[in-house]
């Protein structure tokens, strides 16, 4: 066990450095070209809370009701907590997604109502 933990951090250790050299090369190539390196990053979710929330809230109603569905002789233990903490929290997920989707869609509708686009209707004086 410790000869595979000790060869995983020495390529966890050499991935880490190439990746952020690599990393800085890109960024450096973008600041010779003249473009912003800040502009090409991810922007972060204002939704990580509720994911996380929801996949533990997901994970704790399996781990319960496959409890209880071990405790009552109902279900093989393994397989209990196996499939129900994946399928709660892979649930979970979904509706974290679902939600995500929707006030995107929200904002978008906003900002299309605040900001209309012309539909190619000019006015000609003639």
């Amino acid at each position: 066990m410790n000869d595979f933990l000790i060869t995983a951090t020495v390529f966890a250790t050499i991935y880490g450095i190439v990746y952020l050299f690599i990393r800085k090369r890109e960024r450096m190539a973008l600041i010779n070209r003249g473009l912003d390196p800040r502009s090409f990053e991810k922007p972060e979710s204002s939704f990580s809370s509720l994911k996380f929330g929801l996949l533990f809230t997901g994970i704790g109603t399996g781990l319960l009701l496959a409890n209880i569905l071990v405790s009552q002789h109902i279900m093989n233990p393994d397989a209990a907590y196996f499939s129900l903490v994946s399928l709660f929290g892979g649930i979970a997920l979904i509706i974290d997604y679902l939600i995500e989707v929707r006030q995107h869609n929200k904002r978008k509708q906003l900002s299309q109502k605040h900001n209309p686009v012309q539909t190619g209707l000019t006015s000609e004086t003639n």
